[in-house]
């Protein structure tokens, strides 16, 4: 059964409720071994035409169908971004409270102010609880958005912005047209940066199966160890798994997971 295409309709009923600037929002990378988690954000408002033709939930497009829909969406939208949180971040704070982190950055990039954001699925982890402040090194932040380093602290431009109010809609990726768009940004740009550090790190692979648990990235783990780019509090390299805001991160491997994404999942979002 094909799925239904994504449409304005929801979009349309908020902003008939007062909601003027919509922004869907969307996360790819989240099941990942290695590399940043990345938040796509796309606002819209009541006077955006339809969106462009063949926009799907990232995961249903081929690389190069994502490809050329790229400057196609950026035109379409009032506004867009991506936010991204490193793997170090990941392992320091979590993965739901790195996706608020990269969330926030998105949020920050956006030349305007949302009125309401639309997340996928049926749970708030961009506004629920505040980012913890968060230390990294020069090189920990090297190449991630509008983040700069300075005397070793991440300054994060904008992130002290309010956040907009939150509303959560199972399969919003394929029902809101804003969100898919979200998502279809966030995915090219994640994949692009995977191939790039695939320059530094052949060995895993990574412009193939972008730093997920493909069978060869996992032999590649096992054969080399991991680098600096790896979630290293996760279960592959003796910690908890994908960890949730309260982990203990570097925990027993054997220790209660308190966030996990399904392998078949993560498959579906590395294609």
């Amino acid at each position: 059964m094909t799925p239904a295409r994504p449409s304005l309709r929801v979009e349309r009923a908020l902003q008939r409720e007062g909601h003027r600037l919509l922004c869907g929002m969307d996360e790819v990378g989240r099941g990942a071994l290695a590399g940043p988690v990345s938040v796509g954000a796309v606002v819209i408002d009541e006077h955006s035409p339809t969106a462009p033709q063949g926009v799907r939930d990232s995961k249903l497009l081929t690389p190069a169908a994502r490809e050329r829909l790229v400057p196609r969406l950026r035109r379409w939208a009032v506004a867009y971004a991506v936010g991204h949180a490193s793997a170090a971040e990941i392992d320091r704070i979590g993965i739901m409270a790195a996706l608020r982190l990269a969330g926030r950055r998105a949020l920050a990039m956006l030349e305007v102010e949302p009125d309401l954001v639309i997340l996928d699925g049926n749970y708030d982890w961009l506004s629920d609880r505040e980012v913890s402040p968060v230390l990294l090194s020069v090189e920990q932040v090297a190449g991630f958005g509008p983040d700069v380093a300075v005397a070793g602290q991440l300054r994060a431009p904008g992130l002290d912005r309010p956040i907009p109010p939150v509303t959560t809609m199972i399969k919003a990726d394929m029902k809101c047209s804003s969100v898919a768009a979200a998502s279809v940004l966030a995915k090219v740009e994640r994949d692009a940066m995977l191939r790039d550090f695939h320059e530094a790190y052949p060995q895993f692979n990574w412009a193939g199966n972008k730093g997920y648990s493909a069978p060869d990235h996992l032999a590649a783990i096992e054969k080399h160890g991991p680098c600096e780019l790896h979630r290293r509090s996760w279960r592959p390299f003796g910690g908890v798994g994908d960890c949730a805001d309260g982990a203990i991160v570097g925990a027993p491997a054997d220790a209660a997971d308190t966030f996990e994404q399904s392998a078949s999942d993560a498959m579906k979002e590395w294609a």
